[in-house]
């Protein structure tokens, strides 16, 4: 209970230089330099691993020592991108930063898009936990399966996801030129990009999935179910998920946002969390019922953007 409580503590601590970093790497990305905060990730993350091999196996910390580990390289990659938004080379560059006042105006614009994308991620995460305690009570052959096919689909999206990400400033640059019939055009081409991108990782991850399992150290129940899963939720990800999370980041650009956040936080909660507590409980289908329930939400979700997508409504939005 101490170490679980240093380590709340702790990771608590480098939130603050979370934002930091995050608000810095905006700064960069909206004068199109991705090459600063690609490389001071990169960094922090090889820091973050060193730190946890040094104070977990060396100093014998544990948890706090891998929490620790997270805090240090969160504060040094806050003041290095600080640092570097000084420089009178870039840019989009600080004087000082005692110099900097909060603008009245442009808070409430701000919050406008701040408020509901944060209500969206915070209901995502909270419904995420739900599910999680659901899959808890399954035993631990399905909940090992359940984690590896779970990080497996983490992480066959996360090159759509940059897609994603980086379609925001091109649309939203689009919308705030009033150049609507740009905005649509690239919003259709990075979507079909995302796509392909998704294909590509997932089919990475489908075909030697035998192969990850048994490098995982999985007991041969779990891989199994695990190998059985992936194959299942990998095809249907293939096509339903691209349409059911690209199109948000283009109405999110707009200023769409609060569209975006009642159609996902219902979709989340309806699928995902009721119909998989109801499959599980009732007809005890095990990790599959998570599956299913995702698969109906990402259907959903698709229908409902793509519907809005050719509406053109998100198009009457605008952020300033």
């Amino acid at each position: 209970m101490e170490n679980s409580l240093s380590y709340l503590f702790i990771t608590a601590l480098s939130y603050p230089f979370i934002a930091l970093y995050n608000a810095g790497a905006a700064s960069f990305r909206t004068s199109q330099n991705l090459r600063f905060p690609m490389a001071i990730a990169f960094g922090s993350n090889i820091l973050n691993i060193l730190g946890n091999i040094f104070f977990i196996f060396t100093l014998n910390l544990g948890v706090a020592g891998a929490a620790l580990s997270t805090l240090l390289s969160r504060i040094i990659s806050a003041a290095i991108i600080l640092i570097l938004l000084k420089q009178p080379k870039q840019d989009l560059y600080i004087d000082s930063y005692l110099s900097i006042r909060p603008e009245i105006e442009t808070i409430p614009k701000i919050l406008k898009i701040g408020i509901p994308t944060g209500i969206e991620n915070g209901m995502f995460q909270f419904g995420k936990l739900v599910i999680q305690s659901t899959v808890s009570t399954m035993g631990t052959t399905a909940i090992a399966a359940q984690a590896m096919v779970a990080t497996l689909e983490s992480f066959a999206c996360q090159a759509s996801i940059c897609i994603g990400l980086g379609r925001m400033s091109v649309v939203g640059k689009c919308v705030g030129a009033k150049e609507y019939e740009q905005a649509r055009h690239y919003t259709i081409l990075l979507t079909k990009y995302a796509w392909i991108a998704c294909f590509i990782c997932c089919a990475t991850i489908l075909f030697p999935i035998k192969q990850i399992t048994s490098l995982a150290g999985m007991e041969a129940e779990s891989a199994k179910l695990a190998i059985w899963l992936t194959r299942i939720v990998f095809t249907y990800k293939m096509i339903f998920w691209t349409p059911s999370f690209l199109p948000s980041y283009g109405l999110k650009a707009a200023g769409h946002v609060k569209f975006s956040m009642i159609t996902s936080t219902l979709s989340m909660w309806i699928c995902r969390v009721i119909v998989t507590i109801f499959l599980v409980h009732t007809f005890h289908m095990g990790p599959l019922a998570v599956w299913i329930g995702m698969g109906a939400d990402w259907t959903i979700r698709s229908f409902i953007f793509l519907a809005r997508f050719k509406s053109n409504k998100w198009l009457e939005h605008k952020v300033i």
